[in-house]
């Protein structure tokens, strides 16, 4: 029997030598993350979304890279990779669009900002060009401080300055010009 329990012993004497061996190679914990407004809550890839009203399909959003900033002052989301927005008709078919190369939205004040090469083409068949572009949802307005080129059916039009409904179809532009596509034959 004392064979027995100097076995138990040492058997016990060897687990507790073990544990405490294991418990001196423990890895040391990371560092807490100190300033969390610079992460983002979410980071999505090869994001692909479809938005719907009452059933129907509207919408479909695509975007490489979207990072939710949820903790800095003005929470926004970001899409640093470029965007795209299509709008469907009620037969699936693409009838308007924007295109940017990157873009910021300012979750609490509902403000989009597009950058790079902004490419939008409305309803009515018209296409937009500029460098930078606003959306601003509560007011319902779409506005640019920069050059834009509207290309339409018969005419481009250029100019500084830009402001329209949020449909792009109802539109001002300042510091104009423009070329107008005439008919030579009409003209004799």
């Amino acid at each position: 029997m004392c064979r027995r329990s100097l076995h138990i012993i040492i058997t016990i004497m060897v687990i507790c030598i073990t544990m405490a061996a294991c418990e001196k190679q423990k890895q040391p914990m990371t560092q807490a993350i100190k300033n969390r407004n610079r992460m983002p809550l979410m980071a999505t890839y090869g994001m692909t979304t479809l938005i719907s009203d009452s059933g129907v399909t509207k919408y479909r959003i695509k975007a490489k890279e979207w990072l939710v900033f949820d903790k800095t002052k003005d929470p926004y989301w970001l899409f640093n990779k470029g965007i795209l927005l299509e709008k469907f008709d009620t037969t699936f078919h693409v009838v308007a669009s924007i295109k940017a190369d990157k873009a910021t939205y300012l979750s609490e004040k509902k403000i989009w900002r597009l950058n790079g090469h902004v490419k939008i083409k409305n309803v009515k068949g018209d296409r937009f060009f500029t460098e930078e572009l606003f959306w601003n949802q509560n007011a319902r307005k779409i506005y640019s401080r920069k050059f834009i080129r509207i290309i339409q059916k018969d005419k481009m039009i250029t100019g500084h300055r830009f402001e329209s409904n949020q449909d792009m179809t109802i539109y001002t532009i300042h510091k104009t010009a423009g070329h107008v596509s005439v008919d030579k034959k009409k003209l004799i």
